[in-house]
């Protein structure tokens, strides 16, 4: 029997399964609009995964919780919709404590998913103390999240992982960097670690794309937002969802929903079929990935795939929600309860930025054993590129053995430039088309957290004016979601990366930035 936790939704009593994330919990109660933004508008989670900071809570009097990252416990107090104030987090934290003592490790690796999990199984069998942070309650990351048991794909490598003895901090936020060590939010309170050598395998995130209707609440989510709170307990079972956006993920995600019982009213990808067809036609190279498309496809026998096409506006009326659907030439409109939509994956390159490596617009740059150009640093998985789980596993393994100065077989490396190559064909294949850029109207806001209108930022040139003058990327989530966007629209970059990585409160910084400000 499944063991239930109480907690309570604005002094509202609630049950939830145990292991589940508090987003999660919140979404099976039916509670959808979770906070209020700056300007006042209700708003629902967006990226599932900590990126978006849409899904912030009031928990046990303390505001601006993301509750996709927090587990749900017995006895929570959760308050909604009062994380609004003037649009900024406290600058203190009411539950800051003493700094926790500093920890200490031959190698430090930041992320659990595969390619961290390789790095740090590879470093710690090769003898190093290492230690490995994550923001996820267990490791895994958002393709091997679980609640209880791993999937199976990732059974093997989490036991091989517990038996390497890997030091495991879970939970726990990098808020700045120095080639010297890593200040974390701990709960609120500082943890110092320091390192010889350092792997950063932070993986990537959702790209978002401004459409009419994406800020309503609790009906519009990620492809992968979508994936992340079902994997963290959320329920779509009898709901009408359409998938919409660009990339494989698609096809995945919409098959786990339907097999949770989930009505797929259609799938929209914006490729052409020419493009996706060639793809298909060279996965002969890749059996594993080929029977897991045939697989994917098999669960959605039946509905609707329209390729060379994309939402272009999402509209409820009269407790409707109908989403309106385009090729450029025709027009549809598909009727549903959730809409899924996002346009691939964007590397999280602000802790390499952070540290002086030197970035190409969508990787780090890197060498043949995985270095980055700070000497002792390494990247794998999406930091280089992205190619899928394969890749990610490789990456990790090359990355964990450099740090630890041993010798990379030569096959190991050779896989690794298979994944690549195949990882090249992903992104012609997926490439973004050029009517995406004209998605928002004026009134459309692309900056969600701090409200800014699209027809704001048309008279600026870079982010960094844009910034000045309107907030647009200085919000929590610190342009991570409208960053990407923009820098499609607009060809801007993402401008400058300083600290901290993410908010923090003043009294945390101030007790654990003892390491000085020197990065080379």
């Amino acid at each position: 029997m499944t063991e239930r936790v109480h907690f309570t939704i604005d002094d509202r009593p609630a049950v939830a399964e145990a292991g589940s994330s508090l987003l999660a919990a919140l979404w099976n109660a039916g509670a959808r609009a979770v906070r209020t933004s700056v300007t006042g508008e209700a708003r629902g989670p967006l990226c599932g995964m900590g990126t978006c900071f849409e899904c912030r809570v009031t928990l046990d009097g303390r505001p601006h919780v993301r509750s996709c990252l927090t587990p749900v416990r017995e006895g929570m107090k959760v308050k909604l919709r009062d994380t609004h104030v003037s649009g900024s987090l406290p600058l203190g934290a009411p539950q800051a404590g003493e700094s926790v003592e500093p920890l200490e490790a031959d190698i430090v690796v930041v992320g659990g998913g595969p390619a961290g999990l390789a790095a740090a199984v590879h470093a710690a069998e090769s003898g190093k103390r290492t230690l490995l942070v994550d923001s996820y309650p267990r490791p895994g990351g958002q393709i091997w999240r679980h609640r209880a048991d791993p999937p199976a794909a990732a059974r093997d490598w989490i036991a091989r992982f517990a038996r390497a003895h890997v030091t495991t901090l879970v939970g726990e936020t990098v808020v700045d960097a120095t080639v010297k060590g890593l200040l974390l939010d701990h709960q609120g309170s500082p943890r110092r670690v320091r390192f010889d050598r350092l792997v950063l395998a932070t993986g990537a995130r959702e790209r978002f794309l401004p459409f009419p209707g994406w800020t309503l609440p609790g009906v519009v989510l990620g492809v992968g937002g979508a994936q992340a709170m079902l994997k963290a307990g959320a329920r779509f079972s009898g709901r009408r969802v359409v998938v919409a956006g660009s990339g494989p993920l698609l096809l995945a995600v919409a098959a786990a929903l339907a097999g949770d019982g989930a009505r797929i009213v259609g799938l929209a990808e914006q490729a052409p079929l020419r493009r996706l067809a060639a793809f298909g036609a060279g996965l002969w190279r890749s059996p594993r990935k080929l029977a897991e498309a045939v697989a994917y496809s098999t669960h959605l026998l039946g509905v609707p795939y329209r390729t060379g096409a994309w939402v272009s506006e999402l509209a409820e009326k009269a407790g409707v929600l109908r989403a309106t659907l385009t090729d450029g030439r025709r027009i549809w409109l598909w009727d549903c309860e959730v809409l899924a939509c996002g346009y691939g994956l964007v590397p999280n390159l602000e802790l390499p930025r952070l540290l002086g490596c030197e970035t190409a617009p969508d990787r780090v740059v890197l060498g043949p054993k995985q270095e980055t150009s700070v000497a002792g640093v390494f990247a794998a998985g999406e930091l280089g590129g992205i190619a899928g789980v394969d890749h990610a596993l490789l990456t990790g393994a090359i990355a964990g053995l450099a740090a630890a100065g041993e010798t990379i077989p030569a096959a190991l490396a050779d896989r690794r430039d298979t994944e690549l190559a195949f990882g090249a064909r992903l992104a012609r294949a997926f490439e973004l088309r050029e009517e995406l850029r004209t998605l928002a109207r004026p009134e459309t806001l692309v900056c969600r957290c701090e409200d800014v209108a699209h027809s704001q930022l048309q008279a600026f040139s870079s982010s960094r004016e844009a910034k000045l003058a309107t907030r647009a990327g200085m919000g929590p989530c610190q342009g991570r979601v409208c960053a990407p966007a923009l820098g499609f629209v607009h060809g801007w970059s993402e401008g400058t990366i300083r600290p901290p990585l993410f908010p923090t409160p003043l009294t945390l910084l101030a007790e654990g930035n003892d390491e000085g400000r020197d990065r080379t």
